[in-house]
């Protein structure tokens, strides 16, 4: 016999191996991390989609009031953007502390309060890759609208 087919109660790297339940918890949080990521592209999509067509309608018509217009859209995807890496982090911190062998965390619990509490909103609101995505087209609005004026 060899010796991983004696029986022994340790798992990859001598660790004690998950039981079923733990299993399925971290398989839905990582379903949820990855609903979030999709979500937060989906809204990038969005947000380029509609910032380019009021650029564009605005630069053809050089009005400052489809420049404005184009701004408050901008704001509000930057934010539900900003919510979503936030609980993807969340979530993330969650995998972490669940996947530990003597984990606190509750079997099956999705509760991400405790996380958020320690992730203030300023702090997810310029990330590098939302700071590079949304500040570009921004400026850009708020150009065409200096421009209009």
């Amino acid at each position: 016999m060899t010796a991983l087919s004696e029986g022994s109660d340790t798992g990859v790297g001598g660790r004690a191996p998950l039981d079923p339940d733990r299993i399925k918890h971290l398989e839905f949080i990582q379903a949820t991390i990855t609903r979030l990521g999709t979500n937060s592209f989906l809204v990038k999509g969005w947000a380029l989609t509609l910032a380019a067509g009021l650029l564009a309608l605005s630069a053809s018509r050089l009005s400052w009031h489809i420049a404005t217009v184009g701004v408050l859209p901008l704001l509000c995807f930057w934010y539900l953007d900003c919510f979503f890496l936030r609980q993807e982090r969340a979530f993330r911190r969650l995998y972490d502390d669940a996947r530990q062998p003597d984990s606190t965390v509750e079997v099956l619990s999705m509760n991400v309060r405790p996380y958020l509490a320690r992730m203030p909103w300023p702090e997810v609101w310029v990330t590098p890759t939302l700071l590079l995505f949304y500040t570009p087209l921004l400026l850009a609005d708020l150009a065409l609208l200096a421009l209009a004026l």
